[in-house]
């Protein structure tokens, strides 16, 4: 089934060239079939890269999806224009009476800030506590799953001394979850990040399962029982030359970077990198919007009683 964007949202040539089945808003208002509503709050700053990312693996769903973008305003954006987010965004104020089956909140480039330094935490704690009401189920990427778990459970994250950055191997925890049904026993995905997230304080969270850990860098996947609350502290969205693009940003700004680990074949950056984590990102979105699909309510309103 075909996923539902906004007629002329910039990626959906892309996306058409891919052979992601899409379909345009004024198509599927003909269609007697209520979609899945899914909301981005893209908090990337290469916005369209981020909703290429995102809308390739949701379109791989014998489900038709409807797909809204959020952005905090709050923030002045600095590399998206003010008219691309006034044609394709909205903002909390204009869709916080509306109700969806889920949410996804994006990582940011954010995390040497404290998240009370954040300047737009306090709308994002906003957006957290109404998600509870108005949302079914909430996946938290990156950094967002590091806030969401600070705000909903006081998780804190910690500054590691060198960058977790590479293609990990991560172990499957829990044997016949729905959300990693079809995985095998250790899979690998990528991470860019600076901090962690208290490890030993996950254990005494009840509502929490960890789904996948990685012994050298910690947790990639974990959830509340009720799948209302998912986080993922990697990247398997990533296309396979997003660590390399970032690994040359900071190469030629002259920052410290170390090559990514087990990215460029034989780590050799003049090598052409794999994209070795696909196959889990696809299935991963598969089985989180077959949940969503199977377990939030026809009418969405009764999320709110």
């Amino acid at each position: 089934m075909p996923i539902c964007i906004q007629n002329d949202l910039p990626v959906k040539n892309t996306l058409l060239e891919e052979g992601v089945i899409v379909i345009e808003e004024n198509r599927a208002k003909n269609q007697d079939i209520r979609p899945l509503n899914i909301l981005i709050l893209n908090l990337m700053p290469k916005k369209e890269e981020t909703e290429r990312q995102l809308l390739r693996l949701l379109g791989n769903s014998p489900i038709q999806i409807k797909v809204e973008f959020l952005h905090v305003a709050t923030h002045q954006a600095k590399n998206t224009a003010n008219s691309y987010l006034k044609k394709f965004y909205t903002t909390f104020d204009q869709i916080k009476d509306k109700f969806y089956d889920a949410l996804i909140i994006t990582g940011a480039p954010i995390e040497h800030l404290e998240f009370e330094e954040v300047n737009y935490w306090k709308e994002l704690q906003s957006i957290f506590e109404w998600s509870k009401t108005h949302v079914f189920s909430t996946l938290n990427i990156c950094w967002a799953a590091q806030a969401s778990l600070y705000h909903h459970f006081g998780i804190k994250k910690e500054q590691v001394d060198a960058k977790i950055f590479g293609v990990f191997e991560h172990d499957v925890l829990i044997e016949n979850h729905s959300l990693t049904r079809g995985f095998t026993n250790s899979f690998l995905a990528p991470h860019s990040r600076h901090t962690k997230i208290e490890e030993e304080k996950l254990s005494t969270v009840p509502e929490l399962d960890v789904l996948a850990r990685s012994e050298d860098v910690g947790t990639l996947l974990l959830a509340t029982k009720d799948l209302r609350k998912i986080f993922i502290t990697g990247h398997i969205e990533y296309e396979a030359d997003t660590l390399q693009n970032e690994y040359l940003r900071d190469k030629n700004s002259n920052l410290p970077i170390e090559v990514p680990y087990n990215y460029y074949p034989n780590d050799d950056d003049t090598k052409t990198p794999q994209n070795t984590w696909r196959g889990v990102a696809y299935l991963f979105y598969h089985n989180w919007i077959n949940q969503v699909y199977q377990l939030t309510p026809y009418d969405l309103k009764e999320l709110a009683k």
